[in-house]
């Protein structure tokens, strides 16, 4: 039995997007010294591709496969897509272009991101770097994320990012929280709501921090545009670089390692017997 981690990420044209996943692919392949960790990507990043990396772990002998959605949530589109594409469950919940993948291995379709606490220090690092305790005690924060107007995605979404917002609220002491997507365009009407919490939740000031894998036009374009005019801080950026991402695949991948080699050794008992 020989174990491996696939790393799926979505993919770009911009080579900065590429190589910052990449960076974070590396830091987990360091973290996991011995074990095969591949990254591959949905589109774009030609030879990359998710079958190349199923390819290349094949190549090494790898017999179980952990494949980990670097995506922010659930209600991605992509992550039911590529789950059914690798064989993890029989229909995708919507119609998909993507086709049946050749998996030879024993296959395990990891999480992605939801509220898990490394991603809500990550996001607490960001937004709250240059504020002392007593301004988020002002602060209403609000987590911005890409969405779907697909009701299981959408719900998806906003459970997740909701999470991480009520887990950065009580980590950084903010006055309150909130989540908006922008699909469908909700991050208007969520900065309204916060500010008009006012002085009941003690909120004289709103800070949107965006959700998103790997900084591009989304983060740099979409987002400041829909803020435009609503009496709103921006802070600006993505989840990598930093290492907390890392440190949650890694978390994931030897939960994952202890349970196989608790299977591998209970299959080998029943063996002897």
């Amino acid at each position: 039995m020989k174990p491996g981690i696939l790393v799926i990420s979505h993919g770009s044209r911009e080579e900065r997007w590429v190589s910052r996943v990449d960076d974070t692919i590396r830091g987990v392949r360091e973290a996991l010294a011995g074990i095969p960790v591949e990254g591959a990507y949905l589109e774009l990043v030609e030879g990359r591709l998710i079958q190349d990396g199923i390819d290349r772990l094949e190549q090494m002998g790898v017999t179980h496969l952990l494949a980990v959605p670097l995506f922010v949530s659930s209600g991605s589109v992509h992550v039911d897509e590529i789950g059914w594409a690798l064989g993890a469950y029989d229909e995708p919940r919507r119609p998909t272009d993507l086709k049946r993948l050749r998996v030879g291995m024993q296959l395990t379709y990891g999480r992605p991101i939801a509220d898990d606490p490394e991603i809500a220090e990550a996001l607490l690092d960001k937004a709250a770097r240059d504020m002392s305790a007593a301004e988020r005690a002002r602060t209403g924060l609000l987590l911005i994320g890409h969405g779907s107007e697909e009701p299981w995605f959408y719900d998806e979404w906003k459970r997740g990012l909701l999470g991480l917002a009520r887990r950065m609220a009580e980590l950084g002491g903010y006055a309150a929280a909130d989540a908006a997507l922008l699909r469908p365009d909700e991050a208007a009407a969520r900065v309204r709501a916060l500010h008009e919490r006012g002085a009941a939740a003690r909120v004289e000031r709103v800070q949107a921090v965006p959700v998103f894998i790997s900084e591009g036009y989304f983060t740099s374009a979409v987002i400041p545009k829909r803020l435009a005019g609503l009496g709103c801080e921006y802070t600006p950026g993505s989840l990598i670089p930093h290492p907390k991402v890392g440190e949650w695949i890694v978390r994931q991948a030897a939960e994952w390692l202890q349970e196989v080699a608790v299977k591998g050794k209970e299959g080998e008992q029943v063996g002897e017997n």
